[in-house]
């Protein structure tokens, strides 16, 4: 932060809960996710106060400048570990932004892997494997909006420039989207028969379905804004496809990757219970919270 500044203030707090650990964590008035400096350093096992203590905002963090992690530690990495000064309740607090924490436990574990770990840091190597088995990155980023409540808050901007990137205000011209792959495999997890007539003559429920699996999980507020561009008639059908609404540098490309990403849960699913329950866990509905899976079937 330049010298001179104003702090970030917290506009959200909460604390989230990751197997034993508990870190408190905020919301900045930047957008910005933190953890608290305290709940990161005791998360991985090290001594709640750094040393010189609270406040050091411009030595490397000791937590990962070791001579000995420095093979496995890259200079963005050393440049992102500073922590962050911000407002907190009238008095001044330290974090870290929270994507460090699962970087941090990167380290160890790599370390940990080529054995190259003095063993005075085993333990913070143990810490660290219980917490990435309870979070990815963009996991942590999800534990703290609900946490602090965020996620029920969020600027109408942000939505907005989500929509734009997303959507036009003019449908294109149709082109297929949706490979035959898709409805292939859909179909057989379902058990419909797809031999006799094909593709174009599809049960009302894969429409549900494709909403379910596709639309419902692309992006906040997308959905809801096609419902209001593409509504159905009386008779419940729309006169475009949904996805020629969808933006060709953005929204296209993002609904293609989506549904590749689909089709390979598909075929690893033998049954449509099994890939509902891949598909939750890989492509959440928006909105939603899941638990964290900490042992895999």
């Amino acid at each position: 932060m330049e010298v001179g500044a104003t702090p970030p203030s917290a506009t959200h707090e909460g604390e989230i809960l990751v197997g034993e650990a508990s870190i408190p964590c905020a919301v900045l008035d930047d957008g910005r996710r933190v953890l608290t400096q305290s709940g990161f350093l005791t998360a991985i096992g090290r001594n709640e106060r750094p040393k010189g203590g609270s406040g050091v905002l411009d030595e490397g963090a000791a937590f990962i400048t070791a001579a000995n992690l420095r093979p496995f530690v890259s200079d963005e990495l050393i440049s992102s570990a500073k922590p962050i000064m911000y407002q907190q309740g009238g008095r001044m607090a330290y974090g870290y932004e929270a994507s460090l924490l699962p970087s941090v436990c990167d380290v160890y574990l790599d370390a940990r892997a080529a054995q190259a770990l003095h063993y005075t840091q085993a333990h913070i190597a143990e810490k660290c494997e219980m917490l990435v088995r309870g979070f990815a990155r963009i996991g942590v980023i999800a534990l703290i909006d609900e946490a602090t409540g965020y996620q029920n808050a969020r600027e109408r901007g942000a939505l907005a420039l989500i929509l734009e990137k997303y959507l036009t205000s003019h449908q294109s011209k149709w082109a297929k989207t949706f490979p035959d792959q898709f409805y292939h495999e859909l179909f057989r997890l379902r058990g419909w028969s797809f031999s006799d007539k094909g593709f174009h003559y599809r049960p009302a429920q894969a429409g549900n379905d494709t909403r379910d699996i596709v639309y419902e999980r692309l992006a906040p507020g997308v959905l809801d804004e096609l419902e209001r561009l593409n509504p159905s008639n009386e008779q419940g059908q729309r006169s475009t496809k949904h996805h020629q609404w969808l933006t060709e540098d953005h929204g296209v490309p993002e609904l293609k990757s989506h549904i590749s990403g689909v089709i390979a849960l598909m075929k690893a699913s033998a049954s449509w219970p099994r890939f509902k329950n891949l598909l939750d866990r890989a492509y959440p509905k928006l909105g939603t919270t899941l638990e964290i899976p900490f042992d895999d079937e």
